[in-house]
């Protein structure tokens, strides 16, 4: 294919006029879980897993970032319950998994080892895997792993938690775009620490006294929902303040992020290789400030089969509505 031709496919999105629909009118319908359960994968950790849709439908697990986020019951709604098998799970630590916002045993290989027991335990040879944000992180390490089992990839706001793009959310960079946000996420720490906010936050985070704890979780998540979306929600702040949820993503955030999440620099780059006939989506907000466009970019370029759609009107959520367009066009596809 002609170079120039090949540039112009991935980034269609961007000359597409944008759109005036409800994110309701783009999502397939609201559906509850036909199945619940729980797996135990270690002798400490149990982790929480659904399934809904068609139970005799094509099985796609659906990876959800953080790590610590949780599952929910809106991911549902980008596939076509009559195809699809859709199973969740929560990882370990977060959502209904058990112990919560433990960070014991709580590592990349675990949550790949999980999805293995996962697959395993409901007899799914193969499967399509969908992922965003550390999502698509997770996603991708699986199935350099276990590229046998994956039928196919949908990513989205790729994230490779390489050293550079950790510096450039936490410590310096999307702070020049969100700087009101950013003063509120740095403040919370004495400024002979803020050299290094990662760490400043990992130590509060994992502090014996509980309100130490809770106070460092609040800012570290509402910084991260104030500059997911192209126009910042209210709803997502308000994430931050349940604290319930905020211990757990922000814990074990920075638990990974503390630890290189436990792999090497660029390691998915590095293995690119083992996954390069596997089909991939990539869809990419052109402002996504959390996972900015260059790691989508790299990604594309190390995975030349793959399909990059950078959409020109959204930031980092899934839950934009030209994200979630591209996301119900991209499973539609599958």
């Amino acid at each position: 294919m002609d170079n120039r031709k090949e540039h112009v496919l991935t980034i269609l999105a961007e000359f597409m006029p944008l759109s005036n629909q409800s994110i309701d009118e783009v999502l397939y319908p609201e559906i509850d879980a036909y199945s619940t359960g729980f797996l135990q994968v270690s002798e400490l950790h149990t982790i929480a897993w659904e399934r809904s849709g068609n139970p005799d439908g094509i099985p796609v697990i659906v990876i959800h970032g953080g790590p610590g986020g949780g599952s929910q019951p809106s991911y549902r709604r980008y596939f076509n319950p009559e195809k699809f098998d859709i199973i969740q799970f929560d990882q370990r630590g977060c959502g209904q998994s058990t112990p919560y916002a433990e960070l014991t045993d709580n590592n990349t290989h675990a949550s790949v080892s999980d999805l293995e027991m996962l697959r395993e335990s409901f007899g799914i040879e193969r499967w399509h895997v969908f992922g965003g944000s550390w999502g698509s992180t997770l996603s991708l390490i699986y199935a350099q792993n276990h590229s046998n089992r994956v039928l196919s990839l949908t990513l989205r706001g790729i994230f490779m938690c390489r050293k550079s793009e950790l510096h450039w959310f936490y410590q310096d960079g999307a702070s020049h775009i969100f700087p009101d946000a950013f003063d509120h996420y740095r403040d919370h720490i004495p400024k002979d620490e803020q050299g290094n906010l990662i760490e400043a936050y990992y130590s509060r985070l994992t502090d014996s006294d509980v309100d130490v704890r809770r106070s460092a979780a609040r800012e570290w998540t509402r910084w991260e929902m104030a500059t997911s979306r192209l126009f910042p929600d209210p709803e997502y702040l308000d994430k931050a303040e349940d604290l319930d949820f905020a211990v757990a993503f922000a814990r074990i955030e920075c638990h990974y992020f503390i630890n290189a999440i436990f792999v090497e620099e660029a390691y998915i780059l590095n293995h690119a290789s083992k996954i390069i006939d596997i089909p991939t989506t990539i869809v990419q907000g052109r402002y996504d400030v959390v996972c900015p466009p260059k790691s989508a970019w790299e990604l594309h370029k190390a995975l030349p089969q793959s399909d990059l759609i950078i959409v020109p009107d959204a930031g980092h959520s899934m839950g934009e509505v030209s994200i979630a367009r591209e996301l119900v066009k991209a499973t539609d596809a599958l």
